[in-house]
């Protein structure tokens, strides 16, 4: 095609111009720059989400009611409501209390659950070696302590544990009463709920509730975790008893809005970047057509259209624009790839956490790499390195050839 070569031709023969090179090259510099860090903060922000939604819901209930007064004595009754809605998925019982847990002189505020060992769906049971479900559900007294709560407290597996609890009067609460527990065992999900929660079985947890019998509380697990709030208010209407509805949208809702925030910021991010980085592109075809006049004033002369010129010019500026997306691209997809690992090592070389695992539910730096973002920024990036072109072609038409040529001698 001419006007590819004529233009292959200008940027080939602007090298002999220092500042025209270095401008040049700053434009391909700060596309590359700005698509590889878009492609990783995108990463960043999808392994997040991914995190959120295949790690934290997994032990975070979907949907969970409890009593307004009393317990559920029949929650087999609840789960048949329950799963008449084609969108719960799964349903177990629950007994919540919160207590202090002491070991030597460390006192730790935890979130006790008693959960049913043989219930069928519940994803906590991933993350707790078989051993230690089963001595839950044979032995009393026994629970399974989150691996950061083990290591705050400095206890292990085999180690006995205090819990202090609360006991409500008829007008006061009374002082709290002490219960020995056996940890038989740890579970790592790898975030604050490490340093929050224990587990243990319905019957320890009823020992320690003082309750005769039911449970406090019913938890669901729904097909379409976006679906929770509807899914709740619909099954909640149905249910015979007074009961608090909540569901993960409320509790930890916060954590998905942020991230779409930072989506959202990223995207603006994105053009902005990239308008700053094609900049650089105007700036050079427009220093090219003011060098390269003399030589446009004589291909006009040989009767090329203005149409043509433009596309020349054009067509110099997307090189600048499609090496910035092709090296930009590769360095993104690179860096992606391979950013939890290298936050990895660099944690470890330097002594240092980013994500404090008691603070943030993840306590590495998740990254998926998703072809659409990759297309998104390199589609951005191309348009932008367009629009950078059509001024200065436009500019190069408006050439007249014989002051160019009268000028150039």
């Amino acid at each position: 095609m001419l006007t590819w070569s004529i233009a292959r031709r200008f940027r080939r023969q602007r090298g002999h111009t220092g500042f025209l090179s270095f401008i040049s090259a700053s434009s391909t510099l700060g596309i590359v720059l700005g698509c590889a860090v878009l492609i990783v903060a995108l990463s960043m922000m999808n392994g997040f989400q991914g995190a959120l939604q295949n790690q934290l819901l997994r032990v975070v209930p979907h949907v969970e009611y409890q009593r307004v007064d009393g317990t559920f004595d029949d929650w087999q009754a609840i789960a048949e409501i329950a799963y008449r809605d084609e969108a719960v998925s799964s349903v177990r019982p629950v007994i919540k209390q919160t207590a202090m847990v002491q070991a030597g002189a460390e006192f730790k505020g935890v979130l006790l659950q008693g959960i049913a060992t043989q219930a069928d769906g519940n994803d906590v049971f991933d993350f707790i070696a078989a051993d230690a479900l089963q001595q839950l559900q044979q032995g009393s007294n026994t629970v399974v302590l989150g691996a950061g709560l083990a290591e705050d407290l400095a206890v292990t597996v085999g180690d006995t544990v205090t819990l202090l609890i609360a006991e409500r009067g008829e007008d006061a609460f009374q002082a709290p009463k002490r219960h020995r527990l056996k940890v038989v065992g740890l579970f790592e999900f790898g975030g604050e709920i490490d340093h929050q929660n224990a587990y243990t079985s319905l019957a320890t947890a009823r020992a320690l509730a003082g309750i005769e019998s039911g449970v406090t509380g019913i938890q669901l697990s729904v097909r379409n975790v976006f679906s929770a709030d509807a899914v709740a208010q619909r099954v909640g209407n149905q249910l015979p008893n007074l009961v608090y509805v909540n569901h993960w949208m409320r509790t930890h809702g916060h954590l998905y809005r942020d991230i779409e925030l930072v989506r959202t910021v990223i995207y603006l991010v994105l053009v902005l970047v990239m308008a700053v980085a094609c900049f650089n592109i105007v700036s050079t075809l427009v220093l090219t057509v003011t060098k390269k006049q003399a030589q446009i004033a004589m291909l006009k002369t040989m009767g090329l259209a203005d149409w043509k010129i433009i596309l020349v010019f054009v067509w110099q500026g997307l090189q600048n624009g499609l090496l910035g997306v092709f090296w930009g691209a590769l360095a993104g997809m690179g860096l992606a790839w391979l950013l939890p690992d290298a936050i990895a090592a660099l944690e470890a070389l330097f002594a240092v956490q980013v994500l404090n695992d008691d603070i943030y539910f993840v306590s590495r730096i998740p990254s998926t790499l998703r072809w659409q973002d990759v297309t998104l920024v390199c589609s951005v990036a191309l348009s932008m390195s367009l629009l950078a072109t059509l001024y200065p072609a436009w500019r190069a038409t408006r050439v007249e050839p014989a002051r160019a040529l009268h000028g150039s001698h």
